[in-house]
C-alpha cells in the first residue's frame, strides 16, 4: 500500500480506525513533546555558551518521534524492539523515559555521561536495558546494521522488532539500499520497521534535483514491502500509523517502510547556526492549538508548563557545568576489543 502525503493528512490516521486517542494520552504526549523541545532548546544554548562542542539535535520532529518512544516494546534483550536511531531522536528518548538531564551532560562530556561516559558527541543516545543501538556518527550506517539485531529476532521467534530511523539524505547512501535488499529476500524477510524522517534537506542541500524519486517510500515498493508517506506534523497521525506499522511488522515479521514528513526548526545542526527557521511548520505550536481548541489544556496550562521544564534544564544545566571530565585512564572503557591489546600490551 503506498499513500502520499495529501492523502495520510487528509485521512488523519494511515490504515487506522476512527478511534481517536484518549485525552490522557494525548495530555502525556503533549508534556513529553514540551519536554524534547525545551530540551533542545538548552542544548543549543549551552553550545552557544562553550558548554559543548557541537549540537545536531531534533526540533520540529517530535510529533512523530515522541509517539514513537511511546510505543516501543521496552526491554532488554531479543524478547524486545531493538531501536537504531540517530542523532535526530531525543523525543524518542524522552518518551521512553530517559532523565533529560543526561543529554546535557552528554553535551557537556562529563563522566557522569550514561551515554557513552563524556566520550561522544551530544544526541549519540545508548541504553542497553532498553536495546537501544549506540547512535553512529558516520550517516545512516545504522539501515544496514539493523538487519543482524531482525534477523536475530526471527530466528528466535521473538515477539520484538527492530526499528531503524534516518534521514532523507541519507538514502543515497548505499546502506539504506542494503537494508532494502536483506529485509526483504523472499523466504527470509525479517522483522524491521524502517523509518525515513524526511525534512526535505541533507546538510546543505534542499531535497529538489537530489533524488528522483517523488517519495522515498516509493523505493520500498520494487521490494515487496508495504509502504506509506504520512504527515509527521501531526502526533495522531503518527501514533496510528507507527502502530499499524509495527502491528504488521510484529504479527508478519515482514519489513514495512515508512517515510514521515517533518520539519527542521533549527537548521542541520550547530554547523549551520542553529538558528530557528521561521518558515516551517512548528508541530509543537499546531498541536497546542488543537488541545486548547478541544478543551484539554488551557494556554495559561501549557505556559506554565514549559516555564518550569525551560527552569528545571536551566538549574540543570548549571550543575551540569560542575560535574567532572572523564579521566584519561578510561579511554579504552566500554569498546569492543581489549584495552590491554589496544594500549599495545600483549
Amino acid at each position: 500500500m503506498s499513500m502520499t502525503t495529501t492523502e495520510a493528512t487528509t485521512h488523519g490516521a494511515v490504515g487506522a480506525d476512527d478511534t481517536s486517542i484518549a485525552p490522557e494520552l494525548l495530555l502525556q504526549m503533549h508534556a513529553h513533546m514540551v519536554t524534547a523541545r525545551v530540551l533542545e532548546e538548552r542544548l543549543i544554548t549551552m553550545y552557544r555558551q562553550g558548554d559543548g562542542y557541537f549540537w545536531i539535535g531534533g526540533p520540529g520532529e517530535e510529533a512523530f518521534n515522541v509517539p514513537l518512544g511511546m510505543l516501543v516494546h521496552k526491554g532488554e534483550g531479543i524478547a524486545y524492539d531493538y531501536l537504531h536511531l540517530h542523532y535526530r531522536s531525543s523525543g524518542t528518548l524522552v518518551a521512553l523515559g530517559a532523565d533529560p538531564v543526561d543529554s546535557l551532560r552528554q553535551m557537556k562530556n562529563t563522566a557522569t555521561d550514561p551515554y557513552s561516559g563524556g566520550r561522544n558527541f551530544g544526541s549519540h543516545y545508548s541504553v542497553k536495558r532498553w536495546n537501544v543501538v549506540p547512535v553512529s556518527s558516520p550517516i545512516e550506517v545504522q539501515y544496514s546494521m539493523c538487519t543482524g539485531t531482525a534477523i536475530a529476532q526471527k530466528r528466535a521467534g521473538s515477539k520484538g522488532i527492530t526499528i531503524v530511523q534516518g534521514g532523507d539524505a541519507g538514502t543515497a547512501e548505499g546502506d539504506f539500499a542494503t537494508c532494502l535488499v536483506w529485509s526483504s529476500r523472499k523466504g527470509h524477510e525479517s522483522p524491521v520497521l524502517i523509518i525515513v524522517t524526511n525534512n526535505r534537506y541533507g546538510i546543505s542541500t534542499p531535497w529538489e534535483g537530489q533524488h528522483g524519486e517523488e517519495r522515498v517510500s516509493d523505493r520500498g515498493k520494487a521490494f515487496g514491502m508495504p509502504t506509506v508517506t504520512i504527515d509527521g506534523n501531526d502526533p495522531e497521525t503518527s501514533y496510528h500509523a507507527i502502530k499499524k506499522a509495527m502491528d504488521y511488522v510484529r504479527t508478519e515479521k515482514k519489513p514495512y517502510l515508512l517515510e514521515v514528513m517533518v520539519s527542521r526548526l533549527h537548521g542541520h545542526s550547530s554547523a549551520s547556526g542553529a538558528n530557528f527557521v521561521t518558515n516551517e511548520r512548528d508541530c509543537l505550536k499546531d498541536f497546542e492549538a488543537k488541545l486548547e481548541a478541544r478543551g484539554l489544556r488551557t494556554r495559561k496550562e501549557m505556559d506554565e508548563m514549559r516555564a518550569k521544564v525551560t527552569q528545571e534544564l536551566l538549574e540543570a544545566s548549571k550543575r551540569v557545568r560542575e560535574e567532572p571530565q572523564p579521566e584519561g585512564s578510561t579511554i579504552y572503557d566500554h569498546i569492543f576489543a581489549d584495552k590491554n591489546y589496544v594500549a599495545g600490551e600483549r
